[in-house]
């Protein structure tokens, strides 16, 4: 067995062009905390309900945080945005009974939502159209995109390589900075 230097880069990572540091690991999931909403901050405590996944605002707008699958062609599991959409009000009391432990039917139907996030390097994707569907155990649902040519509903369809995932982590891992 061959002892690894110690100034080598470990096996599995990337090095950031933005930043020149080797990161260990590459990060395949990502999260909004909150739906995109016009909230001034002092009115968000009296306004917004949120329980992580759950969202509502003004007893009118409701929103359901859920997983958008992004394949990495020759990797083993997908990039995976965790974004809200919004939901009608019955479909959002449906999602809260399952959420509550009600069994979920194999022919539960999705809901139509609104996405509800701007997503960082790609055109505008707040109020894409959205299918939410639910996923037994507790899981969050999955979050589909109508099959338009915007370049995230194309990514979600067709998948992305190695590099771009590189590209989208790289971007992430640095917003803000």
């Amino acid at each position: 067995m061959t002892a690894r230097s110690t100034d080598s880069a470990p096996p599995f990572g990337f090095r950031c062009k933005t930043c020149g540091v080797w990161h260990e690991g590459v990060p395949l999931d990502f999260g909004s905390d909150l739906p995109q909403i016009a909230i001034p901050p002092d009115e968000f405590g009296t306004r917004v309900w949120n329980d992580g996944d759950f969202c509502v605002v003004d007893e009118r707008e409701f929103f359901i945080r859920g997983c958008l699958e992004i394949p990495v062609r020759g990797a083993p599991g997908p990039l995976v945005y965790g974004v809200w959409t919004s939901l009608s009000d019955n479909s959002f009391g449906r999602a809260r009974e399952l959420a509550a432990g009600a069994p979920l039917p194999p022919d539960e139907p999705p809901w139509f939502g609104w996405f509800a996030n701007s997503l960082d390097g790609y055109p505008e994707t707040l109020l894409l159209k959205a299918r939410v569907q639910a996923r037994p155990g507790g899981m969050r649902p999955t979050i589909e995109l109508e099959p338009t040519d915007h370049p995230l509903a194309v990514e979600q369809r067709e998948g992305i390589t190695a590099e771009r995932l590189i590209e989208i982590v790289r971007r992430l891992v640095h917003a803000g900075k």
